[in-house]
């Protein structure tokens, strides 16, 4: 849990005055993965880690930043973009503000102060959620009338212009619009979206970090999105109404399937019946079906393994362990692939016996130990008070 108190001392080390803060939650999804950008659906949930924001206006166009986990400070101006693609994390907050600038929003300069328990580099969208944190930041001291979901539009495109990823809005949603309780079943083209109830009665949602994130995953982000774009554009000189995968039963897939080269042809079928799966998933956790739930969520992996090509030997280590402890009902890659995390749907009785397993099966494996979350689905982005105090929402 986020020390509040301490981020708001040292906001008032680094500028003085007092601060409001903004949070914004990381986010582990279900089932969906690498269908958002294809126009499909996804079924996520925010966890219960966090970006916190400490934020106050200044009197001109400069933003100034501190971060408390990095010990690292950056600045920029409002009026004259910096360079783009710095790999720092300058770019995710100089981003977000230039695409909200960029729809006319005009933003006061502001100074922040940044902490965050949402690990990095585990596929969890620690990036997505500063990026939607900031942006609520900033927008609220400029006293910009913002809502959610155009917050979440502009952390995309501060991906897509400033980071250099062509990712979808998934992650940028879930962190700014979620549910606490529930999971979200979005349709990634419409921005239509549906809470889900996730009951933690019986089952509890556990991540486990790997630990390992290999550097071919943001090259491959985008060439798997390329490959995606071609199968439909081969596609489309049979079927000529689809717009994107997500127009493509799996029937006709099947019809027609011989007409694409055998890579794309394999990432076509992955999105294709990724997205059947994620709606089964979202029908089979609203009944509290876990049992359904746990299979989509193993034939997920396998598809992500196979024709995604996206797992790694880690990651296929850990689901292959938490598939032999009785009480797991499923477990999957989450993420963008190429390390991160698994997600697993655990009976409650059974979570010592699969930490247990896990930890010790991984760590023999891979001579590293893994580490687990047990996380709660929570809410979405908010203003909050200090220590004490009632959240705003």
């Amino acid at each position: 849990m986020i020390d509040l108190a301490r981020l708001r001392d040292a906001f008032r080390a680094h500028y003085g005055g007092e601060p409001r803060l903004f949070r914004a939650p990381g986010r582990v999804n279900l089932i969906g993965e690498h269908t958002d950008y294809n126009d499909g659906f996804v079924l996520p949930m925010a966890i219960d880690r966090e970006v916190v924001v400490a934020a106050a206006a200044r009197d001109d166009r400069r933003v100034r930043a501190f971060s408390l986990d990095l010990d690292a400070a950056v600045e920029f101006d409002l009026d004259r973009p910096g360079p783009k693609r710095r790999g720092s994390w300058l770019d995710y907050l100089e981003g977000v503000a230039q695409a909200l600038e960029a729809t006319g929003v005009r933003l006061t300069g502001a100074e922040l102060a940044i902490t965050s328990d949402v690990p990095v580099g585990a596929g969890l969208s620690s990036s997505a959620a500063l990026e939607v944190a900031a942006g609520m930041a900033l927008t609220s001291v400029s006293r910009a009338n913002v809502g959610k979901l155009d917050l979440a539009l502009a952390g995309q495109r501060a991906e897509h212009d400033y980071v250099g990823i062509n990712c979808g809005i998934m992650d940028q949603f879930t962190s700014a619009l979620a549910r606490a309780g529930h999971a979200l079943l979005i349709d990634c083209r419409s921005l239509e979206w549906r809470d889900i109830p996730l009951s933690t009665s019986h089952a509890r949602v556990v991540i486990c970090d790997s630990h390992v994130k290999h550097e071919l995953a943001i090259s491959a982000y985008n060439t798997r999105r390329a490959e995606c774009e071609s199968g439909v554009k081969l596609l489309n000189k049979i079927l000529p109404d689809i717009r994107a995968l997500r127009d493509v039963s799996t029937a006709d897939f099947r019809r027609h399937e011989a007409q694409l080269p055998d890579r794309v042809r394999r990432r076509c079928r992955h999105v294709i019946t990724e997205n059947e799966r994620t709606l089964a998933a979202a029908n089979a956790l609203s009944v509290n079906d876990f049992d359904v739930m746990g299979r989509l969520m193993c034939a997920s992996h396998a598809s992500m393994r196979d024709d995604y090509e996206i797992s790694c030997e880690e990651l296929d280590t850990l689901v292959e362990i938490a598939m032999t402890v009785n009480g797991v009902y499923g477990a999957r890659m989450t993420g963008g692939g190429f390390g991160g995390c698994t997600v697993n749907v655990v009976a409650r009785d059974a979570l010592d016996r699969f930490r247990e397993v896990v930890v010790s099966g991984y760590r023999t494996a891979a001579r590293k130990a893994p580490t687990l979350y047990v996380s709660e689905a929570a809410d979405g982005a908010s203003e909050v008070r200090f220590p004490g105090s009632k959240k705003n929402s």
